[in-house]
């Protein structure tokens, strides 16, 4: 799924692209993409772009008359950018928006579609879409801390939670956390103050240097092929590669469709955390700590 360095990644591309154009016209393929019915869709055709946002994982257009296009494009939902009038593919595609200067496509390629579209009018319409996280970029430490220690959450919750903290989601997560050498599973009314600051900065840093180098990596071509792995990242999607500081085999803790990776040495004392399934398949033979395993 794209999180925050991603859609603004998009923001970037869209910026350059559809800012200032008039959105001509909406061919929606997949009405079950479609979340509202009023305003109509054919309500933004026409409309100039005057504005471009980020809530949380959506895309937000500001449109001419306060109106507003939310986009939340879910795990598999990307955008292609093709010439003008370009057709919209039969097979994973939703809609095509079509702009003077080109023609945006959104698809998905999954055989569950969860990708969204809303269509708004007005602030307070919105404003009603937002999960109300802190934006991590833009907090001081004292709003960080305030948000962390609200509820007694792991701290893997606590960066996911759209609640809380605004974009951060199973993958970058994972990269905070080893940055600040902290445990997924440790909660959040148990940190230290120097750990509060040590992860605040951790968050800010990771995901700005995330942002610029997506951005260097992309240049002025729209991004293809978006997704919140990166070849590059310390742990997260490297289950059993060498932990890129001390060389020990990344770990992961199983759950639902989703995995979390860290660096048992780095980040846990070298304990090994229970993964829910493995642990009830192996009962007394899942190993404790990271030397336990090595051997």
């Amino acid at each position: 799924m794209p999180e925050l360095p991603e859609v603004a990644l998009y923001l970037h591309a869209l910026e350059r692209r559809i800012v200032g154009q008039p959105l001509e016209r909406v061919r929606l393929q997949s009405p079950s993409l479609l979340r509202t019915y009023e305003p109509p869709l054919a309500a933004v055709e026409g409309r100039r772009v005057v504005g471009l946002q980020r809530m949380g994982k959506r895309i937000v257009w500001q449109l001419e008359g306060s109106l507003f296009v939310v986009i939340h494009l879910m795990i598999a939902g990307r955008f292609r950018w093709k010439g003008r009038g370009a057709p919209v593919p039969k097979k994973g595609a939703h809609a095509a928006f079509d702009f003077p200067n080109g023609t945006l496509l959104l698809t998905e390629a999954a055989t569950k579609k969860r990708a969204s579209l809303h269509v708004l009018r007005g602030n307070e319409a919105l404003a009603a879409l937002d999960r109300g996280g802190l934006d991590p970029l833009s907090i001081s430490l004292d709003e960080f801390r305030g948000a962390l220690v609200r509820e007694n959450h792991t701290l893997k919750r606590a960066l996911t939670d759209p609640r809380i903290l605004s974009g951060i989601g199973n993958a970058h997560s994972d990269e905070i956390l080893f940055r600040a050498g902290l445990s997924p599973v440790k909660r959040t009314r148990q940190l230290a103050a120097a750990e509060i600051e040590r992860l605040y900065q951790a968050t800010r840093s990771s995901l700005d240097e995330w942002i610029r180098r997506l951005q260097a990596e992309g240049g002025e071509a729209f991004p293809e092929k978006v997704t919140a792995f990166h070849p590059t990242m310390a742990v997260h999607g490297k289950y059993g590669q060498p932990c890129p500081r001390c060389g020990s085999p990344v770990q992961r803790i199983v759950y639902a469709e989703n995995e979390t990776n860290y660096c048992a040495r780095c980040q846990t004392g070298g304990k090994l955390l229970r993964d829910r399934a493995l642990s009830k398949l192996l009962g007394e033979d899942w190993p404790k700590t990271i030397e336990e395993l090595e051997e």
